[in-house]
């Protein structure tokens, strides 16, 4: 059960229904090094018994148990999947005929993590059914044009590219005219293109198309047929490859894992590590098994790679074990639920590059009876000691951050009195962040994240030297983490959530030369970076294309999808309830800066701004709950029945384009308005969670009748509104590279000097003190209505346009831009990182020892290759890349800088520092400062201000050779103390 904790773990986190552990072996100080349930009083109880408070801990709604006596196969019949590990494969195979052949069958896995090695076998029965193969939302287009022909050409609208492929099966929906396709019945395309494709089918006799129609794809279930373990190790079928540079490895790793067993089954024991007996005995065992393969034999063994493994063979390393932890964690669930396609059937793993570059001693192999002996006999004691004494960053202690906090725990990493861990992170835990940062515990919301992972990970590892901050790292914290501070670092691990935060430690690690591994997951996939100084591109040097935002008019009045609707919903909750009410108190807390600084503004925005916040102090101010229910009727009239009306009316069914086309073709959806009743649900909810909201801005108390539906519909049916007529000469947004919704058509001048004048009557009106109370959006919480609200506004928006609408729990995860993370993908992630992690600190790895990773544990796919190198500038005898920053020592005058240059074959012609230039060789004057010291140029000239934790200035040198060319060289850095 060694490796098999962290597949546990992960179960526990995913909340399968129950976990049942079985061992019968005892906790040994070998195995603090790759399980983090283990301490060493736990040395010599039995393993199972030792690991299932701490795991019942992760998750109260998982039933965890136990077994320790000798297992039978007939116990099996009780699961619907098993894992086993350090299991021979005659056992192995005895168990897997047994689920293989049970009715229903079971789903078998094996494991096994031998050092830097790895084995992975799934045998999920027979025949079993995925329903979904990719996990992926049905992909769905909006349709142009369809012709009658046989077959039909399909042609959508270019808003987005079709991702359809040949052979899918679409339904089709809403299509006008051609009637007969909308029959829910799944046909077959072929031919797909971006923006069309080829109805494998004959519509010559369809009635002629019209318009609309929506295309959506199918998921269509795979039937898949397992061998059994005995048939598959003498036929294992196509390996699943992840590194294509290892394209012969997977036959290798088959055949050594077999040699392995039997070594094992004959002498009783692993391989000692370092011993040149045991690693040709191995061998030996090896060769013999490939001469019985016959024509399937390999054409030769790499004795080289099986030394390796025979040295590494006791050692369960943690980040194998993470790394394996989460594909077997996310293989389980994949066979309780039918979703995402198996591993099918064998995957070998290796990471021997990850050893040190020198050849290992066999001394140095040797246990030091420690905590890290397992790690030790795969890499040295000598590495061991640089895992220690390094000094880490971790930026961030969220999902990822957690699983390295404790990866490195248990690597010993910054473990030594030399050794230091700063990790910050300026967030607080959530009751959603449980299910994935496992070092989190029910009793911890509301606390800091860094200082209870911190604090948990020091438990782990009461040797890791861990400082926990709470500050974001930013440009505005630079004081904090200070040039002494990234100076002393030895590596810096990104554990974040988004672009730009990564692309600011990026920027600092390129300045100070500091190695960066970065990852990041979304669902079931996942991708690691190993930026390298003077090695690798950064990561900044290759970037995602921005995501395609929705022109402003089709968000607000041609919505055709639920994201749209979710986009709009969420800018209403934020100016009705947080930018409006911020102006409010921003007007009363100083009204004639407020006002001076809106009519300097005079745009489109300010007066929008200052109608918002009459509004607020108009008619519609609140003094009673009472109040705050009319408010959420009359913005139920008016989005959702009014506002449609003025659009249809201002826009019929059948108006025309300038050019004479229909207005209302795809995309554009129709809209009817809604007629208001309190039996529904949807109108209900979306009235109690807007009333509920107002009134919270305003201070005024909720009865606790407010929350109770019967009675909340007999007040809403007290409210009497107005008739509305829709209005001629209207103007509504409909171009669609507009990117707001503000246009100054008007003198917004004039307009906004009678707003002000407006607001200052309301302002005298107001009781002293009086003050609203913005809210801000917070996703988590699901009972402060905001989530209510937000869906409410969509789902609503969405009937007016014939949208499916969608539950709370989808409309949180677009509404609040959540990533998805789950426990098996940050697992896995984060033990590749940290392969990467003894390169790095062993130091000497050349380019080509390195990997950067992309996997998507749904389909399975791994892709494993080498970093981009960091591009190479070159003049003369120099070459530099974007890691080079030139340094100048004891604050040299101008006039030395340009002769450090000059030797270098450069002509300085022109320095300067921030926006300020201070040297230039066409300005005389500006010779007469040769001989003053950089920085009192800064100081005077630039006047730049250097706080006392910096040590340095930059500036930027612009350069050419003797011919006059431009030359681009590194930024230069002036030390001056």
């Amino acid at each position: 059960m060694r490796s098999l904790l962290l597949v546990a773990k992960n179960l526990i986190l995913a909340g399968v229904k129950s976990v049942t552990l079985h061992d019968e072996g005892t906790v040994e100080l070998w195995d603090l090094s790759s399980n983090f349930i283990f301490s060493e009083d736990d040395v010599g109880k039995n393993r199972a018994l030792a690991s299932i408070q701490k795991l019942q801990e992760l998750n109260n709604a998982v039933v965890v148990s136990t077994s320790t006596a000798k297992l039978t196969k007939e116990q099996l019949s009780d699961f619907q999947a098993v894992v086993f590990t350090d299991i021979s494969l005659d056992k192995a195979t005895e168990f897997d005929d047994y689920c293989h052949n049970h009715q229903p069958p079971i789903s078998f896995i094996k494991a096994e993590v031998r050092g830097l090695f790895g084995s992975l076998f799934c045998d999920f029965g027979p025949e079993f059914t995925v329903f979904d193969v990719d996990g992926e939302e049905p992909h769905t287009g909006i349709i142009a044009s369809i012709s009658n022909d046989n077959p039909a050409l399909v042609s959508c609208v270019d808003d987005e590219r079709l991702e359809f492929q040949d052979g899918d099966l679409v339904v089709f929906s809403e299509v006008h005219g051609m009637t007969d396709l909308n029959d829910g019945k799944p046909r077959r395309i072929k031919n797909a293109r971006s923006y069309s494709f080829t109805l494998d089918e004959d519509t010559t006799h369809y009635g002629a198309y019209e318009k609309g129609g929506i295309v959506t794809q199918v998921k269509e279930p795979k039937v898949l047929h397992f061998k059994p373990l005995g048939e598959a190790l003498k036929d294992p079928g196509d390996f699943l490859l992840s590194d294509f540079s290892k394209f012969d490895r997977p036959p290798l790793l088959h055949l050594s894992f077999q040699a392995l067993d039997k070594f094992i089954c004959e002498l009783g024991r692993f391989p000692v590590s370092g011993s040149e007996d045991d690693a040709q005995k191995l061998i030996s065992v090896a060769a013999t098994i490939n001469e019985r393969l016959g024509d399937r034999r390999l054409k030769q063994i790499d004795p080289e790679l099986l030394r390796h493994f025979a040295f590494g063979a006791r050692a369960v390393l943690n980040p194998m074990a993470a790394m394996f932890g989460g594909i077997v964690g996310q293989e389980v669930v994949k066979a309780c639920s039918g979703k995402f396609h198996p591993l099918f059937q064998f995957f070998y793993f290796d990471s021997v590059e990850s050893l040190p570059t020198e050849r290992l001693d066999p001394s140095d192999l040797k246990p030091l009876n420690s905590r890290y002996d397992a790690q030790i006999s795969v890499f040295g004691s000598k590495l061991q000691k640089k895992l220690e004494d390094a000094k880490m960053f971790i930026v961030g202690s969220g999902a990822l951050g957690c699983e390295f906090l404790k990866n490195v725990a248990l690597m010993g990493v910054c473990c030594s009195n030399q050794g230091k861990l700063t990790i910050t992170d300026d967030d607080v835990i959530e009751k959603s962040n449980l299910s994935r940062q496992f070092l989190f515990r029910d009793w911890n919301i509301g606390q800091a994240k860094s200082a209870v992972a911190a604090s948990v990970a020091g438990s782990i590892n009461p040797c890791l030297h861990i400082e926990a901050l709470q500050n974001r790292a930013s440009p505005e914290t630079e004081h904090v983490f200070d040039d002494t501070f990234w100076e002393n670092l030895s590596v810096v691990i990104n554990a974040l959530d988004n672009v730009n935060a990564r692309l600011y430690i990026d920027q600092r690690c390129l300045y100070f030369q500091k190695p960066l591994l970065e990852s990041g997951t979304l669902g079931a996939k996942c991708n690691t970076q190993m930026v390298i100084p003077h090695l690798t591109e950064n990561y900044g040097a290759s970037r995602d294309p921005p995501e395609k935002q929705a022109p402003m008019c089709t968000v607000h009045s041609f919505p055709h999808n639920i994201d749209h609707c979710l986009t709009w919903a969420r800018s209403e909750f934020e100016g009705w309830l947080e930018k409006t009410p911020t102006e409010v108190n921003a007007f009363l807390s100083n009204p004639s800066e407020y006002t001076s600084a809106t009519r300097n503004a005079g745009d489109a925005q300010a007066r929008d701004n200052l109608e918002r916040v009459i509004e607020c102090l108009d008619r519609e101010r609140c003094e009673t709950f009472q109040d705050c229910i009319t408010w959420g009727r009359l913005k139920f009239e008016d989005y959702f029945a009014n506002r449609v009306k003025q659009l249809t009316f201002t826009f019929p069914e059948d108006a025309a384009t300038s050019n004479g086309a229909q207005f209302w073709s795809a995309p554009k959806r129709f809209p009817h308005p809604l007629q208001f009743s309190a039996d529904d649900t949807g109108h209900l909810h979306f009235v109690m969670a807007a009333s509920i909201l107002r009134a919270e801005t305003f201070g005024i108390p909720i009865p606790d009748w407010a929350k109770h539906p019967k009675k909340f519909a007999d007040a809403v049916n007290k409210v009497i509104l107005p008739d509305f007529q829709p209005k001629e000469g209207v103007k509504i947004l409909t171009d669609e590279k507009a990117t707001s919704l503000s246009a100054a058509t008007i003198d917004d001048g004039a307009v906004i000097n009678d707003l002000i004048m407006k607001l200052e009557e309301f302002r005298k009106k107001l009781t002293p003190g009086f003050k609203m109370n913005p809210i801000q959006f917070e996703k988590d919480d699901d009972t402060n209505y905001h989530m209510d609200l937000i869906a409410g506004l969509a789902n609503m928006r969405a009937r007016n346009y014939s949208i499916p609408e969608v539950d709370k729990l989808k409309a949180k995860f677009i509404a609040g831009r959540i990533i998805p993370a789950i426990a098996t993908t940050t697992a896995m992630a984060t033990g590749l990182v940290c392969l990467e992690l003894y390169k790095v600190l062993d130091r000497g790895h050349k380019l080509e020892d390195y990997r950067n990773t992309f996997a998507n544990l749904a389909l399975p796919l791994f892709s494993i290759a080498e970093p981009v190198p960091a591009k190479v500038i070159k003049h003369g005898n120099l070459s530099w890349t974007v890691w080079d920053r030139w340094t100048l020592r004891d604050n040299p005058t101008l006039r030395e800088l340009l002769q450090w240059l000059n030797d270098k074959g450069l002509n300085a012609y022109s320095i300067s520092c921030g926006s300020c230039l201070l040297y230039n060789s066409m300005f005389p004057r500006h010779r007469e400062r040769m001989d003053r010291r950089m920085v009192d140029l800064a100081r005077e000239v630039a006047k730049v201000e250097l706080p006392p934790y910096r040590h340095h200035l930059d500036v930027v040198v612009a350069c050419e050779d003797d011919e006059g060319n431009d030359i681009d060289i590194p930024q230069v850095s002036i030390y001056f103390r």
